[in-house]
């Protein structure tokens, strides 16, 4: 079932690709002669992707972006330039251009990676491609490689990719205006119904180097290759005339409007003032904020969590001293045989984490052999409609419904029943050939009579058991696990273990909760030994 949040997204950005934008894309050189001086400017820094290409057939997405601005609020500069990688849009000098022009207030958009993983200094033998010498070096660190270009005859030190991102992000910042790294668009390459999620490493190595030099981060790849996911491979194939990197005038749009919602829903975002109408009209990213990880290699077998607050909190980063177990739980695995990928939200029921679109989201990365771990019910219990979050479910597990008109989205709706909501999951994952695993919520520091309190049959670990067993899958019991954990830690020792009054565990919490959770995976899935190996 598609969310109501994400179709109005797709048709959004759907209609937006429609209408035709205004081509407002020159050479840099004649648009930094038509800047406004007392203006802002958006400088976009990239490769052919985002570059004017060669009309209807190529286009990049910095040609229609200008068209979601208002041009008498802030000018767009694109510089980027098909060909190029981080490496030699610096060392051919077209960043050292368009950093002469950056002045305090300015924004400064920065992604590359399609071009990095090129040759450092030659083709390989036999190959039939020219040489370019524009690769950069792997990763983010340090690391350098003194040769003589085969171009340009002229000794050079390569760098990696990391540093060359990082340089710019520096400079920018240098200038007094704010540096945002893009992670790449989307090649329209697909695999068993799938679209590739960009190439390489590079979507990892920019936002982690966004995060180390404390710059914005916008993901791009998540942002198209969701809606590209949605449309269906032939449907996006019409968007790539020419190969699978470069898409039509059509294609180039959709991707800029999607960049557009991206630059609104980072936090804080200054742009809302400075859009056009039709920049307006584009409904902000709502979750880009969260950083939310996907499959690092799409050839191992997945295992995605599901949940609240306590299996990942906040970005995943401790916000405010508070862990989720799942923040925890990779150092149980060895993540060469498997891929863990966090997509647990705080602050959302079994209930908003399907109508806000998290779980299709999800299930858009996961394939047969994969697993799927659901942690509901901290959050199931609040009103079902109130002006706050509008979360709760009914309680029990029957088919009971109520119809609202839901206050915060101003749509009608029908709630259900919690276990409602955790059979839709593990109905729709073995749908895909996924493996589901429930588990009761974990407990409260809610002490009585020297032991921790749990939840009764009668409540959300019993109806999680119950759906559990009438679903015939594995069925993982940590508010009982980690309650009679905390029985024998005692109540001193156990409260150091929380970061807030009764609810979110520390580090130290989230530790112990992560190494009984792996426990129960070494015995249900064999995906938890030390050696991260399948039994």
């Amino acid at each position: 079932m598609r969310s109501p949040l994400l179709l109005t997204l797709a048709l959004t950005v759907f209609a937006s690709a429609q209408t035709p934008a205004p081509d407002l894309a020159v050479n840099p050189a004649a648009q930094l002669n038509a800047l406004n001086p007392a203006l802002p400017t958006i400088f976009i820094a990239g490769d052919s992707t985002a570059a004017r290409g060669k009309g209807e057939a190529q286009q990049g997405w910095g040609v229609p972006f200008a068209a979601y601005f208002d041009p008498a609020k802030v000018n767009v500069a694109n510089h980027a330039r098909g060909g190029r990688s981080s490496r030699t849009f610096i060392t051919e000098g077209h960043w050292d251009r368009l950093l002469a022009a950056v002045k305090p207030g300015d924004w400064v958009l920065i992604q590359f990676g399609h071009n990095d993983g090129g040759a450092i200094n030659a083709e390989p033998p036999g190959s039939t491609r020219p040489v370019r010498a524009r690769g950069s070096l792997p990763g983010l660190g340090y690391e350098s490689q003194d040769i003589v270009n085969v171009l340009t005859q002229q000794p050079e030190q390569v760098r990696t990719f990391g540093w060359y991102v990082g340089r710019m992000i520096s400079e920018t910042q240098a200038r007094g205006a704010t540096p945002i790294v893009l992670s790449t668009t989307v090649r329209s390459i697909w695999r068993d119904g799938r679209v590739e999620r960009g190439p390489g490493l590079y979507r990892e190595w920019s936002r982690e180097i966004a995060r180390r030099q404390h710059a914005p981060f916008v993901d791009v790849t998540r942002l198209v290759a969701d809606v590209y996911q949605q449309r269906g491979e032939a449907a996006v194939q019409a968007l790539f005339p020419q190969d699978h990197t470069h898409t039509n005038a059509a294609g180039a749009d959709l991707t800029a409007s999607l960049v557009v919602a991206g630059l609104k829903g980072l936090r804080p975002s200054p742009f809302a003032p400075l859009l056009s109408d039709r920049g307006a009209a584009v409904e902000a990213d709502a979750i880009g904020w969260l950083n939310l990880p996907e499959p690092a290699d799409p050839a191992l077998p997945t295992l995605l969590l599901i949940g609240d607050s306590t299996v990942r909190n906040g970005r995943g980063d401790g916000a405010g001293g508070e862990w989720g177990w799942g923040d925890l739980l990779p150092a149980h695995l060895d993540l060469t045989k498997v891929n863990l990928v966090n997509r647990a939200i705080g602050g959302l029921s079994s209930r908003t984490f399907r109508t806000q679109g998290h779980w299709e989201r999800a299930l858009m990365l996961l394939k047969p052999g994969d697993w799927v771990v659901m942690q509901f019910g901290h959050n199931d219990p609040a009103p079902l409609n109130d002006d706050k979050r509008a979360r709760g479910t009914i309680k029990g597990t029957g088919e009971e419904t109520e119809a609202i008109d839901n206050i915060l989205t101003r749509r009608p709706e029908v709630v259900h029943t919690y276990g409602w909501y955790l059979r839709q999951f593990i109905r729709e994952a073995k749908a895909a050939g996924v493996t589901p695993v429930v588990c009761s919520p974990v407990p409260r520091k809610t002490w009585q009579d020297g032991k921790i309190v749990r939840s009764g049959a009668d409540s959300y670990a019993g109806w999680a058991r119950q759906v559990a067993t009438e679903e015939g899958v594995a069925f993982i019991d940590l508010n009982e696990l980690v309650a009679a954990r905390y029985d024998n830690l005692g109540e001193a020792t156990v409260n150091a273990l929380f970061a807030d009054a009764h609810t979110h565990t520390s580090r130290a919490g989230a530790e112990v909760n992560a190494g009984i959770v792996a426990a129960e995976l070494k015995q249900i899935l064999g995906v938890a030994k030390a050696d991260g190996s399948r039994e």
